[in-house]
């Protein structure tokens, strides 16, 4: 079973690539919601599930959640980021 976790940190205009940013700036969004990355997954097509008391990494002190995505095997992490990312960005539109 291939997972695939996806972080906040990944659509946050506020970073920048190096602070962990994936999405280009045009693409990401202030302040993303882990429920908003779960629906945009489920538009892609993939079940995802949402872990709310974990931080990332790069943001240790910071408990934003995150979302596993189950089961993504016929695309790569920076095209499901991608896919995510535009949806999430027109959510919060």
């Amino acid at each position: 079973m291939v997972e695939n976790v996806l972080w906040p940190a990944y659509f946050d205009a506020e970073l920048s690539r190096s602070e962990g940013r994936r999405v280009p700036q045009d693409l990401a969004v202030e302040e993303p919601q882990v429920e908003d990355i779960a629906e945009a997954v489920g538009q892609v097509g993939y079940d995802a599930t949402v872990e709310r008391d974990v931080a990332y990494p790069r943001e240790h002190f910071r408990e934003r959640g995150r979302v596993v995505v189950h089961d993504a095997t016929d695309t790569g992490k920076s095209d499901l980021i991608q896919a995510v990312g535009a949806y999430v960005n027109a959510l919060q539109a």
